[in-house]
This record gives structure tokens, sequence and C-alpha cells, in this order.
């Protein structure tokens, strides 16, 4: 049961930077020029977000605290309980990024049907989303190297005791 665990965790921690990167990749390649074009994207970017990225983050944080659960050891190393509170804090991020997404869209679009230009409306919108989309990102690489590395986090006087 450890070695599936730890196995399902490997593979969704993959599943979640493969779909950080092809969100990145979307931003970045995808026209952006129409309004046909922006909800193009916006509908390529939920896939990416609703079929590869949460659900690799769903099963990353359960299989991860399942294994502090099951795996005595880990309920008392730190880089565990760094690790864990890294994991929660990625996936608040990743909801607020899809919410923020689904909001600016909805917020657009209302702009579009009024007649409103829609070049000064992408431009912040896609600036937030790169930021919190680097944040996650950054979050991300720091579960993995917490988990390859797993220092550890001890305070020094603790160790002369």
């Amino acid at each position: 049961m450890r070695q599936f665990m730890k196995f399902m965790h490997t593979v969704s921690s993959a599943g979640i930077v493969g779909g950080i990167i092809a969100y990145a990749l979307i931003l970045i390649y995808a026209p952006q020029g129409s309004a046909q074009e922006y909800a193009n994207m916006r509908q390529t970017i939920a896939a990416v977000c609703n079929y590869m990225l949460l659900p690799a983050l769903g099963i990353s944080l359960v299989t991860g605290l399942l294994a502090m659960a099951v795996h005595r050891p880990f309920q008392e190393l730190r880089w565990v309980w760094v690790k864990a509170l890294l994991g929660i804090s990625m996936f608040e991020a990743t909801l607020a990024i899809i919410q923020i997404k689904g909001a600016d869209a909805a917020r657009i679009s209302a702009k579009i049907a009024a007649g409103e230009p829609l070049q000064a409306d992408l431009a912040a919108t896609i600036s937030s989303e790169w930021t919190t989309l680097f944040a996650i990102f950054a979050i991300s690489m720091a579960n993995y190297v917490l988990g390859v590395w797993r220092p550890p986090l001890a305070m020094r006087w603790a160790r002369n005791v």
C-alpha cells in the first residue's frame, strides 16, 4: 500500500507540473486578438485545469496526507509537515487562479458585449494570471525539493539535548 501511494503521489506531482507548463504554454502561444480567440483560449485553459491540474493536485494532496497518516515516522519529521502546508497552499492558489480566470472571463465578456475594447482588459487579466501561475510553480518546485532532499529542519539547540 505504501509503494502504491508513493507511486500515485509521484505520478500526480508530474501531472501538476505538466498542467502548469501546459497552462503557461497556452498563455504564451494561443492567439488572443479577437473575442472568439480569447474564448477558445479560455476553454482550452479550463480543460487543462479541470482534467489535468485539479485532479493531479487532488490526488497528490490526498496521497501525501494519507502517507503521513499510515507511515508513523512521517508524522515526526518537520520537512513532511512543511511539505503538507505547502501542498495545501498550492491547492488554495490553484483554486484561486481558476476562480480568477472565470471571474475575469465573465467581466471581459460583459465589456465585449457593451462594445468596449478588449486589449487592455486582456493584458491585465493575463498579467495577474502569470503572477499566480508563477507562485503555484514555485510552491510546486519547493515541494519537489523537500520530497527529494528531505532536510532535517531541526533546530540546532534540539540536537545538543
